[in-house]
């Protein structure tokens, strides 16, 4: 009688060993990097589900200060609205202008304070002042800066580029953990359909398997695209690609005098690209300054989007420095003038970018749902919700799991080749992030540390 007819061969007992092996390694992953990153998804879901929206939520809730009637006359000159905001905050400096980007926009002057930048809404039409915020007090900028925990300063800000590593290994293992394993035609529970009832656990694991299903890839994209952002990455991205000549288009700097401030210190938004770019300087002349009058006029006649904001000149070599950042990434400009011929000293389109930052713009469009309008806005918006969802469903797997008295992480399995080669891979998926695989490391310290205490506790009683 043959081995195959008495059960499974020593060959084939050793191949399910091992297969189940491998499933207790990748699922103890697995719930490692969701213990740490489910608190910061739902808040990093929650804020960015709201900041989808800002658009819509400014022009209803903070209607009015963002919307005013269309008229039929002329708006009053940049200069004279400038004029306006200086008198409603008398301690400030003007710092850049805003025009209104439609018939009903209003037009926005932010005035430095300080180290406080305080945002004047007018009525372009009459000079009104609508409203006067702190820049950092406004609720779509707290939500803004709650989403990449920067509210929290530098080193919370990292914490986005580890738990977005970490999103991406929870895709990775959680597929893994997803995939159909001898499933029978009629038997698909926990793969695309629910079993049980919500009182049992199975019913829990389900759903978040099937969520997952759906929510993988947005969660995957979501992280990715998050990424330019983050305290080192996204900074090392910028550098690596400016220097391969795929990011910023620095021929357009040859020969031009620049100065050591940063775009992103003048303008509230370059674009991720340029915001490390130079500012350009103006070359000291006796002649005066154009002003701001004629200055809007040449951006006008550049071709610049309404909607722009422009810097004012800092000093005898400061320049006005102008910039859009509309819905349509394509539409994306940044152009500086000189402050005393008005002559353009950098005029940079979307098409002149370099492909690694034309692409990260195109997925930043993406991921603030702005490029295919609402569709994109609604796409995003169910991988938010989703991510929740899994978050919760996760929470709930744990809760209904959980031994008395302990945190029921999953046991490593008993072959430590396999529970070596499974850590080595996810080390080697976190190397991509730094500040990840650093977390990980450290994961694996405490880990071997409370393996080498349990066992220093075992070896008295056992004595």
């Amino acid at each position: 009688m043959t081995s195959s007819r008495q059960g499974a061969s020593p060959a084939q007992a050793a191949m399910r060993v091992s297969r189940d092996g491998v499933y207790r390694a990748v699922w103890r992953w697995h719930f490692y990097a969701g213990l740490l990153c489910l608190p910061f998804l739902v808040l990093l879901s929650a804020t960015g589900a709201i900041y989808l929206f800002k658009d819509e939520i400014n022009a209803t809730l903070f209607a009015h200060r963002t919307e005013v009637a269309a008229q039929g006359r002329a708006t009053l000159s940049p200069s004279r609205l400038v004029y306006t905001a200086s008198e409603a905050v008398p301690g400030g400096v003007p710092a850049t202008f805003t025009g209104p980007a439609s018939a009903t926009a209003t037009a926005i002057v932010i005035m430095r304070e300080g180290a406080t930048r305080i945002q004047v809404y007018l009525n372009p039409y009459n000079g009104d002042v609508l409203d006067t915020v702190a820049a950092d007090s406004d609720p779509m900028m707290v939500v803004r800066r709650l989403h990449s925990l920067s509210y929290f300063g530098t080193l919370a800000n990292g914490i986005v580029e580890v738990v977005a590593g970490f999103a991406i290994i929870l895709v990775v293992t959680g597929t893994y953990l997803w995939w159909p394993r001898g499933q029978g035609g009629g038997n698909r529970g926990g793969v695309v359909t629910i079993r049980a009832r919500p009182a049992k656990r199975v019913w829990w694991r389900d759903l978040h398997a099937v969520t997952g299903l759906v929510a993988g890839a947005g969660l995957f994209f979501l992280a990715i695209t998050g990424l330019p952002w983050s305290v080192w990455w996204g900074q090392q991205v910028r550098t690596l690609s400016n220097e391969a000549g795929l990011g910023q288009p620095r021929a357009l700097w040859a020969g031009k005098a620049v100065s050591a401030v940063p775009m992103r210190d003048r303008l509230t938004d370059t674009g991720w690209t340029m915001e490390d770019a130079p500012m350009p300087v103006s070359q000291a002349a006796e002649a005066p300054a154009i002003g701001l009058d004629r200055a809007t006029a040449i951006l006008d006649g550049l071709g610049m989007p309404r909607g722009y904001e422009v810097a004012l000149p800092v000093g005898p070599t400061g320049i006005y420095a102008a910039a859009v950042y509309p819905r349509d990434v394509n539409r994306q400009r940044l152009i500086s003038l000189d402050q005393y011929t008005g002559a353009p000293l950098l005029d940079v389109a979307f098409s002149d970018l370099g492909g690694v930052g034309q692409a990260i713009q195109y997925g930043i469009g993406l991921h603030k749902g702005e490029y295919w309008g609402r569709l994109n806005q609604l796409a995003m918006l169910a991988f938010c919700l989703a991510t929740i969802l899994l978050s919760v469903t996760a929470a709930a797997m744990w809760w209904k799991r959980r031994p008395a008295g302990g945190l029921g992480v999953p046991p490593w399995p008993r072959d430590r080749r396999i529970a070596a080669t499974v850590t080595a891979l996810v080390l080697g998926l976190g190397a991509l992030f730094p500040l990840t695989g650093l977390a990980i490391l450290a994961m694996i310290g405490i880990d071997l540390g409370i393996q080498a205490l349990r066992r220093g506790a075992r070896r008295p009683a056992a004595a």
